[in-house]
């Protein structure tokens, strides 16, 4: 180890990631209780500690890995969160990610091993140090993020109605849109594009699906809502 610093005080930096999913039409985080002191049992996010051999982003993406299993995942930072009361145990300052996943991707196996559970953002329990303060952070990112990347088609399966789509967007703002509008500005994007497969799950009439195509976007990124 370095003999250089000794004289200053060691912080300890760990990660929380902000897992996000859209289930029944309702914008969800993974949660769970704390499993260790200080404040055992309380509602929490997942995370871990930052190793010696590892970066931030190293450390964020191996909590990730644990929690779900899935590799390449959409993953931002939010930001450093570090009052000197937020951890009563010791002195740590947490680096926040967000992430987004499909539920149906999730192995359920996991979900009981870890201990975790969807909760629907509008119903947050009360929480363990600032991770409450942390998901609403995420989601105003994700707010001004969804509007100007397609970020909302990593929540979303790869076949998709306008109906569900829209219920996306309403989760993640949390408020309604015009119906027409959206669909509108929706059916303007080539890189949007209509199936020919029905969804009938909704209704016997039911819905075209349509995909969201990667190449068509990188060619005219021309994305707004």
């Amino acid at each position: 180890m370095t003999k250089y610093y000794i004289e200053h005080q060691k912080i300890l930096v760990s990660v929380d990631c902000i897992i996000f999913g859209f289930e029944q039409n309702k914008l969800k985080v993974l949660l769970g209780h704390r499993p260790i002191d200080p404040g055992k049992g309380a509602w929490s996010l997942y995370g871990g500690f930052v190793r010696n051999e590892e970066s931030v982003d190293e450390a964020a993406d191996r909590v990730l890995f644990e929690l779900t299993g899935l590799r390449n995942v959409y993953m931002r930072q939010v930001g450093a969160f570090g009052s000197v009361d937020r951890d009563p145990g010791a002195r740590v300052v947490s680096v926040a990610y967000y992430a987004l996943i499909n539920v149906k991707d999730y192995d359920q196996k996991l979900l009981a091993e870890h201990h975790v559970e969807w909760v629907n953002i509008e119903e947050l329990p009360e929480m363990f140090s600032d991770h409450k303060k942390m998901i609403l952070k995420a989601r105003k990112l994700m707010q001004q993020k969804i509007r100007t990347e397609p970020i909302s088609f990593q929540l979303l399966p790869g076949l998709f109605t306008l109906t569900q789509l829209q219920r996306l967007y309403e989760a993640v703002n949390g408020e309604e849109v015009d119906k027409r509008n959206f669909r509108k500005r929706i059916k303007e994007m080539d890189f949007i594009e209509k199936t020919t497969l029905i969804d009938k799950t909704g209704s016997k009439r039911g819905a075209f699906l349509y995909r969201f195509n990667k190449n068509a976007y990188n060619e005219d990124s021309n994305f707004k809502l």
